[in-house]
């Protein structure tokens, strides 16, 4: 297997690796005190470096390929997803306030202070082995390609040193350290794929040249209702639940904002993360397309979409600046990998072990939380000849689809919870079962749809993202109708985590938590989304 580094790019990725051990060394020698010092960096970060942990932690390895990818194949459809920019807003305007008053390390722990502890569990389990058989794995899976291709080496041997070299500085330095080597891969990833974004628009002779190579089509956002793989109604409305559902209540983004001192300082840098979040629609999904226009002309070639990212690397870079992209494409794996990591670690410990033991020491807590680290470290690498089987390109696609399946009723529970005080704690465990069982059975008749017909067979074959609105609105049916048909939650007790439980000083916190700088910055970035949906209609 031969490498597409030279001797310069070698020196540049040693030196961000350098970089990298430098920044997790620093943060090891500061000490991790406690508990919150060890899962939520002593909730003491600052705005730019949350906005920037929440970018990387979103795009991963596999979010760079397979979004790359979508571009070359498909045009701007999945910018829809994001373009989820706005959702990001809604996190740290109208959830993170609530979470803050909760004083909650962890989403289950939220949720046992608004309804009890059922949802916790619920939520707990369901989010571990979530984590471990989807993102973990898939990360894994992803980036051990990655590394084969960018450095010349087997598959094995790229994706067990990435999991092994995440792994490390994730379980020493805990959130501290994954949140601080965020910020550095992020400026990383968006520097080497802006310039490959600009090179190739300049290779391909300017954007208007662009639209006309490679058709009105693939940048068309919005695709007929009747559209097989992208309507546009299942992008914007069920892509929207599953956003909140990611944005706002999973532990692996949220746990981000938690890391900040106060309300304003998490907001800010929800919305700072928002805007770092429509970046990629022109950093990975552009490139994409100008792949697709290079190849119609004879630029460049590719077998498989996922190629592309790659291909584009080697074709359009010089010498120096392939070793700062393969850096970029490592940042995203080792950013994804490492939130991951400590988010199964922190909801481990504090939801299950600490539930269990509520006495245990602080110290013995963080020991326990690097344990876990170390354990799902470990199970990650015995998933991976499970993925090399299962292969990469239609996992994806399939993954894709069961967060639309899994999404709607935590995202209704969390939604109704806060916006409606009536909720109650059995109308809260019965949506969760109620719409985990819908999920398995959606999923067990897509597996078997051949041998089913008539209703059956449109439930199994509806588009992925029209079955998660669907399934949003049977949530919400069941939610406020268990709700209504028994008894309303005690108020005292839920003081604080709902709408219409605020006491005077809670509004006057949250009134002095609001900055008109923030508002400002939150109107032009709703404008921008906005003016990109209106931009890319074919």
């Amino acid at each position: 297997m031969e490498t597409i580094l030279e001797t310069l790019d070698w020196w540049v990725l040693g030196l961000y690796f350098a970089a990298l051990i430098g920044v997790a060394v620093w943060v090891v020698l500061q000490k991790n005190k406690n508990t919150e010092d060890y899962f939520l960096a002593g909730r003491n970060v600052g705005w730019f470096v949350i906005g920037a942990s929440i970018f990387a932690s979103n795009i991963g390895s596999e979010h760079v390929v397979g979004l790359a990818g979508t571009g070359a194949e498909s045009g701007m459809p999945m910018a829809h997803y994001e373009l989820h920019a706005w959702i990001v807003l809604l996190l740290g305007w109208l959830f993170l306030p609530f979470y803050f008053r909760s004083k909650a390390f962890t989403m289950p722990e939220f949720l046992e202070k608004r309804f009890d502890s059922r949802s916790r569990w619920f939520l707990s389990v369901f989010s571990l082995l979530g984590y471990v058989i989807t993102k973990v794995s898939v990360t894994i899976y992803a980036g051990g390609i990655v590394v084969s291709e960018l450095l010349g080496i087997p598959f094995w041997y790229g994706a067990i040193g990435i999991v092994l070299f995440t792994g490390a500085y994730t379980v020493i330095g805990g959130m501290k350290a994954v949140i601080y080597t965020e910020t550095l891969q992020t400026i990383i990833l968006i520097a080497g794929s802006v310039i490959i974004t600009y090179l190739g628009l300049q290779e391909i002779g300017g954007w208007d040249n662009l639209r006309a190579v490679a058709g009105s089509e693939h940048f068309n956002m919005w695709r007929p209702i009747s559209d097989p793989d992208f309507p546009w109604t299942g992008m914007l409305i069920g892509g929207t639940i599953v956003g909140i559902w990611y944005w706002c209540t999973d532990q692996y983004i949220v746990q981000r904002t938690l890391a900040a001192n106060n309300i304003k300082i998490g907001r800010r840098g929800a919305i700072f993360g928002a805007y770092l979040k429509i970046l990629p629609i022109f950093i990975f999904l552009i490139p994409g397309i100008i792949a697709f226009a290079l190849s119609k002309e004879g630029v460049l070639s590719y077998e498989k979409a996922d190629q592309v990212f790659p291909v584009l690397v080697k074709t359009l870079l010089p010498v120096g600046l392939k070793g700062l992209v393969a850096g970029g494409l490592m940042a995203a794996l080792m950013s994804s990998l490492a939130s991951v990591f400590n988010s199964c670690s922190t909801i481990f410990t504090i939801d299950i072990y600490k539930k269990l033991r509520p006495h245990t020491s602080e110290r013995l807590l963080v020991n326990i939380g690097k344990l876990a680290t170390t354990i799902v470290v470990v199970l990650g690498i015995i998933w991976i000849p499970i993925m090399d089987k299962i292969g990469g390109g239609t996992l994806y696609q399939y993954l894709q689809s069961v967060q639309s399946y899994i999404a709607p009723p935590i995202t209704a529970v969390f939604l109704l919870g806060i916006l409606w005080k009536r909720v109650n704690s059995k109308a809260a465990i019965v949506t969760l079962f109620s719409g985990l069982i819908v999920a398995a059975l959606r999923i067990l008749a897509e597996v078997y749809q051949a041998n089913l017909s008539g209703v059956l067979l449109d439930f199994a074959t509806i588009n992925f993202a029209h079955m998660a609105i669907f399934m949003f609105v049977l949530s919400v049916v069941i939610c406020i109708g268990v709700s209504l048909a028994t008894n309303p939650p005690d108020y005292r007790q839920i003081a604080g985590l709902s709408m219409g439980t605020l006491s005077e000083n809670d509004k006057r916190v949250n009134k002095e938590s609001i900055d008109k700088v923030d508002i400002v910055l939150s109107v032009v970035l709703v404008g921008i989304v906005i003016a990109v949906l209106a931009y890319f209609v074919g």
